[in-house]
C-alpha cells in the first residue's frame, strides 16, 4: 500500500478498494448545472450545442461550462432552493452508500460543478452525517456583488487547466502508488473526460455523452443505467468470482 498523506485521504482505512465518481446525472438522475442553464439562463438547445463542441474537440470543457452558468442571474441562495425541490439520487445510490460504509470503500466525488451545490444536495438527498469525499469547483461573487443577488456569482475553477478542474490530477495522486487498492470511475458526460482513462474500470452512464466518446476513443467501459448493476459488479470484482478486465463490456443493452 503506498503512503497515506494529505494529499491521499481515502487510503486512511488501508481500503480494498476507491470508487471516484462524477456527480451531476452520475449520482443524481439529473445533472443540476444543466438544470440551471436549461431553466434559468440560456436554455437546452445551445447547452446542448456547446457540449457537442467539447464532445468533437471544437472548444474546451473550461470554456463551454463558464458560458453556460455565466448565462444564469439568478441568485446563488435561490438557486440552491430551487435545484433542492428539482434533483433527485439515482434510485441504486443509497444502497450503494451503504454497501461502500459496510466494506470500506471509500467515495470520492470529482466534479465539475460547485462543492456548495453539491453538499446541500447531499444534505437534502442522504442527510447530514454523509461521509464522502469533494472535490470541485468553488463559487466566488461577480464584480465585487454578494453572491445572493441577481447576476452575483460565477463558478470559481479548481485548477488552470482546459477543464476547470482535471479530474485525472486527483486520481492520479492514487493510480502510481505501489500495492494501491482497486480503482472505480463512474460519469456521464463531457466533464468525465479528464477521468475516463485513469482507473481500473470505468462505468459510463448508458445513452449519454460518455460512452460516444469512448466508443470513439477505444476506452474500455461498461454502461450502467442506475448504481444498482454497479454495486453488483463491485462486489463481484472484490470478491474475486468478476476480473477487471471481463466487466469492461462495454454497452450492456
Amino acid at each position: 500500500m503506498g503512503s497515506i498523506s494529505s494529499e491521499t485521504p481515502a487510503l486512511r482505512n488501508n481500503p480494498p478498494a476507491i470508487f471516484f465518481t462524477d456527480f451531476d446525472g452520475t449520482i443524481t438522475t439529473a445533472d443540476s448545472n444543466d438544470f440551471m442553464t436549461d431553466n434559468l439562463g440560456f436554455g437546452k438547445e445551445k447547452r446542448v450545442g456547446l457540449n457537442k463542441d467539447v464532445l468533437y474537440g471544437r472548444m474546451a470543457f473550461r470554456d463551454s461550462f463558464q458560458e453556460m452558468l455565466d448565462s444564469v442571474d439568478t441568485p446563488f441562495n435561490e438557486c440552491k432552493e430551487i435545484l433542492k425541490k428539482n434533483i433527485k439520487l439515482d434510485p441504486g445510490f443509497k444502497d450503494f452508500y451503504a454497501w461502500s460504509r459496510e466494506n470500506n470503500v471509500p467515495i470520492v466525488i470529482l466534479s465539475g460543478g460547485m462543492t456548495p451545490i453539491i453538499s446541500m444536495l447531499l444534505d437534502n438527498l442522504l442527510g447530514e452525517g454523509w461521509d464522502i469525499q469533494i472535490v470541485s469547483n468553488d463559487v466566488q461573487s461577480r464584480d465585487g456583488k454578494d453572491i445572493n443577488t441577481k447576476g452575483g456569482w460565477s463558478i470559481k475553477f479548481h485548477d488552470e487547466t482546459d477543464f476547470g478542474h482535471d479530474k485525472s490530477l486527483e486520481i492520479r495522486k492514487y493510480s502510481g502508488l505501489e500495492g494501491r487498492p482497486t480503482m472505480f470511475y463512474a460519469g456521464d458526460g463531457v466533464s468525465d473526460l479528464s477521468a475516463a482513462k485513469e482507473t481500473d474500470l470505468l462505468f459510463a452512464k448508458a445513452d449519454k455523452d460518455l460512452v460516444t466518446w469512448c466508443e470513439n476513443e477505444k476506452v474500455p467501459f461498461v454502461t450502467f443505467r442506475d448504481w444498482t448493476s454497479i454495486t453488483q459488479t463491485c462486489k463481484e470484482i472484490l470478491d474475486g468470482s468478476l476480473a477487471l478486465k471481463d466487466a469492461a463490456k462495454g454497452r450492456l443493452d
